[in-house]
């Protein structure tokens, strides 16, 4: 269901008069979000809906009656959330702009919006220490370690453009930073404040609901349909970082042609291998994998080739065109050289 121009008009119609809609996002941040504003313009609409998020390794949901992040499905050519959002108004209902910037945002999207841009780190909380230290935006030395954070921050003065400078610096400057690093940062810097919304800015926003989207994506549907789950989803997101920026520590790391590949014994393999590709990688797809799942990073064919290497050893598997997630019953070097005949 690739929906544009015209099509959106008719699609709207059709959601309009419908008598229940089944809206089925995967189990990724850009989906949920762009989930949300849609659910938001069913609500509004009074239009019965039920929803579900559909894990990466699980096939489109043929009883979806608007399936979003699925290759051949809904916006399958634009921007999950900048079609959501184009949905919402054809049904007479403005979505609640964070929530639409963040969808974007999460798609690799930078549109124009009336959001206030301000100097600093995109962050969801007010507490900077809390902030920088869970922020899954970036890796830098002191990720993970609130009490490390909030020891660089105290000579800072709480100035946003220091604080800036000081993840900036940090995620850039090491010497195991990869050359992508320096554009991968941006995507935390100069955020857009979200004062209306239940964080404090729209990449804050982004962050979370990318973090719960596998580990609590019951959790991050709510927070994307606008319920109160604010305390819920933060301890998630702080508990998912955590695991993730002491997984990318701890990682034994390999190098091969075309290919990083970091060997973890636990932790989100999905958020670690999207940090490892931007922040230390020298390679265009880095891989991470444990002793039962496995999650890659790259630009194009991921989660094709996922779910090839996953089948080739009975294991399950998929994603998108960026990333994808495995499970699997074997060693992990199986899977490692599955992967590797899979992406050639």
């Amino acid at each position: 269901m690739a929906v544009t121009g015209r099509s959106e008009r008719d699609l709207a119609a059709r959601l309009a008069d419908s008598e229940f809609v089944r809206v089925a996002p995967r189990a990724e941040g850009e989906s949920i979000a762009a989930a949300g504003v849609l659910l938001g313009a069913l609500a509004a609409r009074s239009i019965p809906f039920q929803a579900r998020v559909v894990p990466l390794t699980e096939d489109l949901p043929e009883e979806a009656t608007v399936p979003i992040g699925f290759a051949d499905g809904f916006a399958a050519d634009r921007p999950a959330g900048a079609v959501a959002a184009d949905l919402a108004r054809e049904l007479d209902h403005d979505p609640e702009p964070g929530l639409a910037l963040a969808s974007r945002l999460l798609g690799g999207d930078d549109p124009e919006t009336d959001l206030e841009r301000r100097t600093g780190v995109g962050i969801p909380t007010a507490d900077l220490a809390d902030g920088l230290a869970h922020s899954t935006l970036f890796h830098a030395s002191f990720s993970g370690e609130e009490t490390a954070a909030g020891a660089e921050l105290a000579e800072l003065a709480d100035d946003d453009r220091m604080v800036a400078s000081l993840a900036a610096l940090d995620a850039v400057g090491s010497e195991s930073a990869s050359e992508r690093a320096a554009t991968a940062i941006e995507r935390a810097l100069r955020p857009h404040a979200t004062p209306e919304g239940p964080f404090e800015t729209a990449e804050g926003l982004a962050d979370v609901l990318d973090c719960l989207a596998r580990d609590a994506p019951g959790i991050a549907l709510a927070l994307a349909m606008g319920h109160d789950v604010r305390t819920s989803a933060l301890d998630a997101w702080r508990a998912h970082s955590k695991a993730a920026h002491s997984a990318i520590r701890e990682a034994d790391t390999g190098r091969y042609d075309g290919l990083f590949v970091a060997r973890i014994a636990e932790g989100p393999v999905e958020t670690v291998a999207r940090l490892v590709r931007n922040f230390r990688s020298p390679e265009p797809v880095t891989l991470v994998v444990s002793e039962t799942e496995a999650g890659a990073a790259g630009d194009e064919g991921i989660g094709e080739a996922m779910a090839g290497a996953a089948a080739s050893i009975d294991g399950t598997g998929g994603g998108t065109l960026s990333r994808g997630v495995a499970q699997f019953d074997c060693p992990p070097e199986a899977f490692l050289e599955a992967f590797r005949e899979a992406m050639t």
